[in-house]
């Protein structure tokens, strides 16, 4: 196995500014509600209530609530370095995205820049689902032979610091005569086993995307990854632990 030293990023500033969103699916397989409907005004319940809760403080939230036929769920994730304030602003323009992308679809998921939300009409706690995924990749190819392996081993490195620090790690190494920078983040919700299968699959899945290209982004419902040849995320201050 090739050796990769692994760095820590400091403070860098003008970082994880932008939100950009990244993509959607509206789940057509779980249907859609109708106005007025207990899905409906329960849906409305939990997105006001995890607005105004605390859980942007951790970059995590999850309500759901049941009747005898009938679940709705909101999963929040933000980005481990977008906590706090940017949480909060990510899942209100992922909220307003997925209404006008997925109108009253009963499941959908949005991905941004510093936020998945996810809306379910099932229980999705320490689940991670395999459909529900994509890849974006840079054009321009890696000029360094074994890309594949080291990086790689470098995702493996940043997994198992991600195992020990709330399921987040972001990091640089050097790679020939360049630096590159990862970072990898599974839901707060899922296992450290279910962490890293997901983040397996996910690598397997999308070789061919992410395969020698100078950066690319990998994202999921229950875990994601990127790497560039430039800084992109802060780590400067950790956020609250959960625990």
């Amino acid at each position: 196995m090739v050796a990769t030293q692994l760095v820590f990023m400091r403070t860098v500033s003008s970082l994880n500014m932008t939100n950009a969103y990244l993509n959607h699916k509206c789940l057509a397989k779980q249907g859609r509600y109708k106005p007025g409907s207990w899905y409906e005004k329960q849906l409305q319940t939990i997105i006001v209530s995890i607005g105004s809760g605390d859980g942007f403080t951790h970059g995590y939230d999850m309500m759901g609530l049941s009747d005898d036929s009938d679940y709705v769920s909101v999963t929040n994730q933000c980005r481990g370095d977008s906590y706090g304030s940017k949480c909060r602003s990510c899942f209100a323009t992922a909220i307003a995205g997925l209404r006008r992308r997925c109108p009253r679809y009963k499941g959908a998921i949005i991905w941004y820049d510093q936020c998945t939300v996810e809306i379910s009409s099932f229980d999705p706690q320490g689940k991670f689902d395999k459909d529900n995924d994509f890849c974006m990749s840079n054009a321009k190819k890696m000029n360094v032979d074994s890309f594949g392996e080291k990086w790689m081993t470098f995702l493996d490195n940043l997994v198992g610091i991600a195992l020990k620090d709330y399921l987040y790690a972001a990091g640089d190494t050097r790679f020939g005569t360049k630096k590159l920078y990862g970072m990898v983040q599974c839901r707060t919700d899922i296992s450290n086993n279910s962490c890293r299968k997901c983040v397996g699959h996910l690598a397997v899945k999308f070789q061919d995307c992410w395969h020698g290209k100078q950066g690319a982004r990998v994202m999921g419902s229950g875990c994601n990854f990127r790497y560039e040849l430039y800084p992109f995320v802060s780590s400067a201050k950790p956020r609250p632990s959960l625990k």
